[in-house]
């Protein structure tokens, strides 16, 4: 029940003491324009229109044989389809797509793999929670919001406004994904497979997704990282009403920590947001740290009762708007979910179903 771009999300309260991340590249490709920046041997960059604040997302083409494997799509919008065509025939010069990787379900990455995927008649390459998960929501679009997604909110503090507003948006998430094949072809962790001229090493993570796949390439010394780390901002890591006692937080922070010990600080991260960039171990400690911090400001304002719209403050710089209420939520219920697993706060639900959480005795 997603009906967001995850990078919208605030941003924590306390900004977080940001490492020297080195950004090799002084230009980037221009947004939509078809052309790419070779950042290693047979891997281009581009950058796909993207609405929000960000107003772009990276993708990737690696040489693969005679043609390219394309890794992430953008949003499925007229702007986006455009750009891919000027591609294929600028940046890929002609060259078919041998094969479409996405990282993780999100509409920003997998908007357009059905259609490239379909274009090119080539296999759509993700893990398989990713795959399932994109179908079941996809499959919400145009539905009506179910029960158990407004008792969420109304349990985590929405007002009736909220609500109604939430039932208004709901089965919004399919509307930007091209229809996506039938079939794809499963990804796992630890897995290798050649793309081209190197072999390319699945790591996966979770808590910002199912079971996003970041691609290590060893000879290269290139790792795309998708979301799972970003140099300038961080991640959104949310409960929602399909599971309400998930903890996903501390799934990312796990995650986070199995990439810095697989992966080696020499990297060049291509990441799907901000810039290229060089201090992979650096920025995941940051991560870690930001976030324990967070927790940490979060359990010490838990001495008497709060709701998890009670919180925002301790968590984000920002006024939280009806814009993002519902992602501001989801990160405040990540938080509090994270301390009750810890055994750090408890939660009792009132007469009117709404959630309270206080620190634990």
């Amino acid at each position: 029940m997603r009906d967001g771009i995850e990078e919208d999300a605030p941003q924590p309260a306390e900004k977080t003491h940001r490492p020297r991340l080195v950004y090799p590249f002084e230009t980037a490709p221009e947004t939509g324009s078809g052309q790419a920046v070779e950042v290693a041997p047979g891997v281009l960059w581009l950058r796909q229109p993207l609405g929000g604040s960000l107003g772009f997302i990276n993708v990737w083409a690696i040489a693969d044989g005679e043609g390219w494997a394309v890794v992430d799509t953008g949003l499925q919008t007229k702007e986006t389809s455009q750009a891919w065509r000027a591609a294929f025939v600028g940046a890929l010069g002609g060259r078919p797509v041998t094969r479409v990787i996405v990282t993780h379900l999100h509409p920003d990455h997998v908007g357009l793999a059905g259609w490239i995927a379909r274009k090119f008649d080539v296999r759509l390459w993700m893990t398989r929670l990713e795959y399932f998960q994109c179908r079941m929501l996809v499959a919400d679009t145009c539905r009506e919001a179910p029960e158990d997604g407004v008792r969420f909110f109304r349990a985590a503090g929405w007002e009736e406004e909220a609500i109604e507003n939430y039932k208004a948006r709901f089965g919004g998430f399919g509307k930007a994904i091209y229809q996506l094949p039938d079939s794809y072809r499963r990804m796992s962790d630890g897995e290798v497979f050649r793309i081209g001229d190197h072999d390319w090493r699945v790591v996966t993570g979770q808590g910002h997704s199912p079971d996003h796949a970041c691609l290590w390439c060893e000879a290269l010394g290139v790792l795309i990282s998708g979301d799972q780390v970003l140099p300038r901002i961080s991640s959104n890591v949310s409960v929602f009403p399909t599971e309400p006692d998930a903890d996903p937080l501390s799934d990312w922070l796990t995650s986070l920590a199995k990439v810095k010990a697989v992966v080696p600080d020499t990297v060049l991260v291509l990441p799907a947001h901000n810039d290229p960039f060089r201090g992979l171990h650096a920025r995941i400690d940051g991560l870690i740290s930001g976030h324990e911090r967070g927790l940490g400001r979060l359990a010490g304002k838990l001495a008497e009762p709060k709701r998890a719209v009670d919180v925002f403050g301790s968590l984000f710089a920002r006024p939280i708007g009806p814009d993002l209420l519902g992602m501001a939520t989801g990160e405040a219920l990540a938080h509090l979910n994270c301390l009750i697993g810890r055994g750090l706060a408890t939660r009792k639900a009132d007469a009117y179903g709404v959630n309270w959480y206080r620190a634990a005795d």
